[in-house]
């Protein structure tokens, strides 16, 4: 946050907002944020517009994920931090985007994937809007090396296919939020566990977030009961006591 070169000038600038959670102060999600660990890592690339939005949901991913990475994405700088981390030996990077935009050489994995042995997945987000991330997919050279990680709705569950993110309207109805994407990216890396936890913490942040709007709340409202339950049920503890 402290890179980005834009300002948050949109709807609901004047809210009095939590640092971490982004969300207005009287519906904070902080004290319920788990304490997880996982073999999976993360590492966010964010398009600058991206970073301030309060609606931003790649941010949940590392209340879920420990080895969760963010940087600013750029078409012309050489980040040397992160080119370190993608050329690490413990990870095996993946770069999450949709199999059609793959090149017919390149390898793909969908719905499954075969981990190295001795190595760790680290999916590479491209956190954005849709125009955005297919930018970011077509000038990042140092991504194509990497094989794609990409799943297909249909064959997960009948619901699945339509995203849950109410806050802002995508395009198109296969088009998810960054972190219904990654609790997808999860359930590939047979984390069942954390793909369920970030899903059930993103509809938190999703119905606390539509709290503070002026617009009908199409959130989940058992979504704060669902997830103490889903924790309780795993013996997954909080970060504080609500």
């Amino acid at each position: 946050m402290s890179l980005s070169t834009t300002t948050y000038k949109s709807r609901g600038q004047r809210v009095i907002r939590c640092d971490l959670c982004r969300l207005a102060k009287p519906h904070c999600i902080c004290p319920y944020s788990p304490k997880s660990t996982s073999n999976a890592g993360f590492l966010l690339l964010m398009y600058d517009t991206e970073v301030l939005k309060p609606s931003n949901t790649g941010k949940l991913i590392a209340d879920v994920v420990p080895d969760t990475f963010a940087f600013l994405w750029s078409r012309t700088k050489e980040n040397k931090e992160m080119l370190a981390i993608l050329n690490d030996e413990k990870w095996q990077p993946y770069v999450v985007f949709p199999q059609q935009y793959a090149q017919p050489e390149r390898e793909v994995f969908c719905n499954e994937m075969a981990v190295p042995s001795g190595k760790r997945p680290l999916f590479i987000m491209l956190d954005g809007c849709w125009r955005e991330a297919k930018k970011m997919f077509r000038k990042s050279p140092y991504l194509n090396k990497f094989p794609i990680a990409a799943f297909d709705p249909h064959l997960i569950d009948e619901a699945a296919n339509t995203s849950r993110y109410q806050i802002r309207v995508a395009e198109e109805n296969y088009q998810f939020a960054t972190a219904e994407v990654a609790a997808r990216m999860l359930a590939m890396a047979e984390e069942p566990v954390n793909a369920k936890l970030l899903d059930q913490w993103f509809d938190m942040f999703s119905f606390q977030y539509q709290k503070s709007v002026c617009q009908k709340n199409r959130g989940n409202p058992k979504a704060l009961e669902d997830y103490l339950d889903f924790t309780e049920q795993k013996g997954i503890k909080l970060k504080a006591t609500p």
